[in-house]
């Protein structure tokens, strides 16, 4: 309520009026006694006096009624001013809004034509340093891995380039997030009561001041952590966790389909039973590798390898105990042969083949032997008995010993015939 104004003080507008009285009361005593005209014109003048004390007075009640309706008008316009600048701050709001759901939109449409998991993780990375719109900022993405179950870095990028970190597991404040599973909002790295402030300066050379964090979880299943973070403090706020937030669900699904599309593909290549490629995927890509080698001058080398008398294992412990030992050799392959670029096949049954590209023929016999020494020597345990495998081994050169790839595989064939021939358990060169 606003408070009406002051009326003027009683004592002197009563001594205004009084001084204006006394002078008439005099006026109308002298008239009465000597002079009738002069009476009128005190009247007169009486009358005239009291019109003016009254017109006063109704001024009086003006001026104080425009003091309130001012004050009253001033008041409104404050209030208009306040829902002014409220409503602006809705529409500054809902564009933001708008423009973010663009974004997103943009983000969602870019994400949905990855295919790979690669490519999802650096396009998601790329995406989320454009849409924060910080050239001073680290977007990580860390996946869990689907073997193991560990934490790790997928893809990490500061600015419009990529970079690598030390930290491959993620440090306190990633482990907080697995931990928990909810978003984490870092102010100030070095006030925050919840986490040690000598780990996160020993953990990473990196300086970590501020930063933003969301799970990305699809249903019941937690796929990694979508981090951002600035060597700055206070450079985040609670609407940048909530738009990471909304990335973070639409990067889960378009995170989940990459992984399905690459199990699916595995499907399509890789054998089922070792984990090994297939034949087919072998046979592309001994194409390639052939052209490949043939245009820079060097030699590549392919190893047959078939287990010996692998049917009597199977005969004697069954086809499953047969499935064990293809796993347990398949490893042995891979371990033996880390290098890129190396492949290593099942191509068929018992058989198993390597591809070595860049590789001399003298150098191949002897990962051949030795390879074969180490099937010899691994012990397998079937059906609580302790039993070893032995295996012949064919190789072949391309283009030493022939120059297409189905020679090449016929060559290398046909030196594993003659290893299997002349008593297993050798490695005959083509």
């Amino acid at each position: 309520m606003i408070a009406k104004p002051k009326r003027p003080l009683s004592r002197l507008y009563f001594l205004v009026i009084f001084s204006f009285f006394v002078p008439l009361v005099g006026f109308f005593i002298y008239a009465i006694k000597d002079n009738v005209a002069f009476l009128f014109l005190t009247i007169a003048l009486m009358v005239n006096v009291i019109l003016l004390i009254t017109f006063h007075r109704r001024l009086q009640k003006k001026q104080s009624t425009i003091v309130l309706q001012k004050e009253d008008y001033f008041e409104r316009a404050n209030l208009l001013k306040a829902e002014l600048e409220q409503e602006w701050k809705t529409i500054e709001s809902f564009r933001h809004k708008i423009i973010n759901y663009g974004q997103l939109k943009e983000l969602t449409e870019q994400l949905s034509l990855c295919l790979g998991l690669e490519e999802t993780s650096k396009t998601l990375c790329s995406l989320v340093n454009q849409l924060l719109g910080h050239q001073d900022i680290t977007v990580i993405l860390y996946l869990f891995h689907s073997a193991t179950g560990d934490l790790g870095i997928t893809s990490s990028q500061r600015g419009q380039m990529a970079i690598n970190l030390k930290a491959k597991k993620g440090d306190i404040f990633d482990q907080w997030v697995v931990k928990t599973l909810n978003p984490l909002l870092v102010e100030d790295a070095h006030t925050d009561f919840r986490f040690d402030v000598e780990k996160i300066d020993s953990e990473d050379g990196r300086s970590v001041r501020s930063l933003i964090s969301a799970p990305l979880i699809v249903g019941d299943k937690t796929l990694g952590i979508l981090r951002v973070d600035s060597s700055s403090p206070h450079h985040f706020a609670t609407d940048d966790l909530r738009f990471l937030r909304t990335i973070g669900d639409l990067a889960s699904i378009a995170i989940e389909n990459a992984q399905l599309y690459k199990k699916v593909e595995d499907l399509a290549i890789r054998d089922g039973l070792t984990g090994l490629y297939l034949r087919r995927y072998m046979l592309d890509r001994l194409q390639e590798e052939m052209g490949r080698e043939l245009r820079r001058g060097k030699e590549l080398c392919f190893l047959m390898i078939d287990l010996d008398r692998f049917k009597q294992y199977n005969d004697r412990f069954g086809h499953i105990a047969g499935d064990m030992v293809l796993r347990t050799v398949a490893g042995i392959l891979l371990q033996h042969f880390p290098q890129a670029g190396d492949l290593v096949c099942r191509y068929g049954g018992e058989e198993f083949c390597v591809l070595l590209p860049d590789c001399p023929k003298e150098k191949a016999v002897e990962l051949a032997h030795e390879v074969r020494k180490e099937i010899q020597a691994h012990e397998i345990v079937l059906r609580r008995q302790k039993t070893h495998v032995s295996a012949s081994i064919g190789v072949a050169a391309f283009p030493t010993d022939a120059r297409t790839k189905e020679e090449l595989i016929i060559k290398a064939d046909e030196a594993l015939y003659k290893a299997k021939e002349t008593g297993r358990n050798k490695v005959i060169a083509a």
